[in-house]
C-alpha cells in the first residue's frame, strides 16, 4: 500500500524528487501544484468518454474500458517520461481527490520498486491549503510597495532591484498581465484564478518572511485576476517607495514596453474599445485614429494626461500609507533604471 501525505506544506513537498499530477491535461492546465509534471492516466477525451459511459450506459463497462486506457497510458509514461529514473527515485503522486487515478499510478510505480507517496485528498488538499493561506490567514509578509504613475517602468525596475538581492514579488508576471486596460499580453491568455493563486503561493513560499519584500503597487485586480485577500490586506497598509517620472518620458517608455500591443492593430483596437465611455465618442474616435496612424507616442501622452494620471491622482489623495521616499530616475533607459534600482535599495528597510 502506498504511503500517503495529508498536508502539502513546502517543507514536506521539498522532500520529493518529482510531484506527478495524473489528472487530464485540461485539469492540469486550469491549475496544479507548483512544480508538478503532468503524466495523465486518462487524457481529456478518454476522461469524457469514460464519464459518459459511466452515467449513460454501464459502470462496469466504464471501469473496464477505463482500466485499459489507464494501463496503456501508464506503460507509455514508463517507456518515455520516466525511462531515466533511477532506483532511488522518490515521487509524490496526486489526482483530483486521491482516488482511482493516483492509486493506479502509485501501484505500478511501487511494483517497479520506487518509493511512491500519494497526496491524501489529491488536488483538493492543495486547494484547501491555498485557500487557508491566501484567504483565511493573517498577512505574514513585510510588504513594501513600489508605487508610481503608469509608465514609470515599475515592473522592469522591480526586476533590477531583485538582481541586487532584495526580495520581490512580481504580481504582474504571476498574473500574466501588465495591470492596465492595455496590459494584456498579445496572444497570451491569463492563467485561471486558481492557477494565479497557486503560482502566487509558490512564490510566497520561496520568500523569507523575516525579510521585507518589494511588491509593485497594484489595484485589487490585475486584468481579470483578483489579488487574494490576505496579500491585499498587507498591501493596503504597506509603506511605499514612489517613482516620479515626467509624462513625456513615461509615454516614450510605454510605446516601447507595449510594442506587442501596438504591433497588433486588432489587440490595440480591442483595448481602446474597453476604455470607459465617459471620455465621449469624439475623443475615443481621435484615440482610435492615432492608433491606426501609428502615432503611438501621442496616443500614450493623451492617455496619460486624460485617463491614467487623473485616476492615479484620485487614488493617491486617499492613500494614507506612509511614503519611505521618492525616487526620480534620470531617464527610463537601462542606465536610468539601474540608477533608480540603486536608490530603491537604499530606501528599503533593513532586514
Amino acid at each position: 500500500m502506498a504511503e500517503t501525505l495529508d498536508t502539502v506544506d513546502p517543507a514536506k513537498l521539498a522532500g520529493f524528487d518529482d510531484i506527478i499530477d495524473v489528472r487530464s491535461p485540461g485539469e492540469f492546465a486550469e491549475d496544479h501544484m507548483p512544480g508538478a509534471i503532468n503524466l495523465p492516466v486518462l487524457n481529456d477525451a478518454e476522461r469524457a468518454e469514460i464519464g459518459t459511459i459511466y452515467v449513460q450506459d454501464s459502470r462496469f463497462r466504464a471501469k473496464r474500458i477505463g482500466a485499459a486506457y489507464v494501463a496503456r497510458n501508464i506503460a507509455l509514461h514508463l517507456e518515455t517520461a520516466l525511462a531515466d529514473r533511477t532506483g532511488g527515485w522518490n515521487p509524490l503522486v496526486y489526482c483530483w481527490r486521491g482516488g482511482q487515478r493516483s492509486n493506479a499510478m502509485a501501484t505500478v510505480l511501487r511494483q517497479v520498486g520506487w518509493r511512491t507517496t500519494l497526496v491524501e485528498g489529491g488536488y483538493r488538499t492543495w486547494r484547501r491549503h491555498v485557500t487557508a493561506t491566501l484567504y483565511d490567514a493573517e498577512p505574514a509578509l513585510r510588504v513594501i510597495l513600489l508605487d508610481g504613475n503608469t509608465g514609470s517602468a515599475k515592473t522592469e525596475i522591480l526586476g533590477r532591484v531583485a538582481s541586487r538581492g532584495v526580495q520581490v514579488l512580481d504580481l504582474e508576471g504571476l498574473a500574466g498581465h501588465r495591470g492596465s486596460v492595455f496590459g494584456g499580453l498579445a496572444g497570451v491568455p491569463q492563467p485561471s484564478q486558481k492557477m494565479f493563486e497557486s503560482r502566487l503561493l509558490g512564490a510566497i513560499n520561496a520568500l523569507d518572511p523575516a525579510r521585507p519584500v518589494l511588491v509593485e503597487a497594484e489595484s485589487s485586480k490585475i486584468g481579470d485576476r483578483m489579488v487574494p485577500p490576505t496579500l491585499w490586506k498587507a498591501m493596503r497598509v504597506a509603506p511605499r517607495i514612489a517613482l516620479q517620472v515626467a509624462p513625456a518620458d513615461r509615454a516614450r517608455y510605454l510605446v516601447t514596453a507595449y510594442r506587442d500591443i501596438t504591433a497588433d492593430q486588432d489587440a490595440l483596437a480591442a483595448a481602446l474599445g474597453r476604455m470607459p465611455p465617459l471620455y465621449g465618442r469624439k475623443r475615443l474616435a481621435e484615440w482610435g485614429e492615432m492608433a491606426r496612424a501609428g502615432d503611438f507616442e501621442t496616443l500614450a501622452e493623451a492617455l496619460i494626461e486624460i485617463h491614467y494620471d487623473p485616476a492615479y491622482g484620485r487614488s493617491n489623495r486617499r492613500d494614507e500609507r506612509p511614503c519611505l521616499g521618492v525616487v526620480v530616475p534620470p531617464a527610463l533607459d537601462e542606465a536610468g533604471q539601474e540608477t533608480a534600482a540603486d536608490a530603491i535599495v537604499a530606501l528599503m528597510p533593513s532586514d
